[in-house]
């Protein structure tokens, strides 16, 4: 029995904080892309348009580069990962600065087709 086909797709140092996308991510892990992409489309959180964004470039990776139907694919698996933290220094009162964390992400997304029964 030959292994399942997952076409993947990843978006490194995404400026959102990984606590925050790992939201967005929860909810559309094992939908179907469609429902996942409608779901994407109208959340209010930033980190939705990154996620959305990844998930058309994998369906894209499946429909160029293994010829599938992008529209028949579940979202398998989708990871976030900690990237590098940029770290930025913000004046405060009597002359002390306070460091200011811009955390980054890496999002990973893999497809699978979708197991009709």
């Amino acid at each position: 029995m030959a292994a399942p086909i997952v076409i993947r797709a990843s978006s490194r140092y995404v400026r959102v904080a990984p606590r925050k996308a790992r939201l967005v991510a929860d909810q559309v892990r094992g939908l179907h892309i469609e429902q996942a992409r409608a779901l994407l489309a109208f959340s209010p959180r930033s980190a939705a348009k990154d996620i959305h964004k990844l998930i058309d470039s994998a369906a894209a990776n499946a429909e160029n580069n293994h010829d599938l139907v992008a529209d028949e694919m579940r979202i398998a698996e989708i990871t976030v990962d900690e990237g590098p933290t940029l770290r930025r220094f913000r004046p405060r009162a009597q002359g002390r600065a306070t460091r200011i964390n811009k955390r980054t992400s890496h999002i990973a997304v893999a497809l699978s087709p979708d197991e009709e029964d």
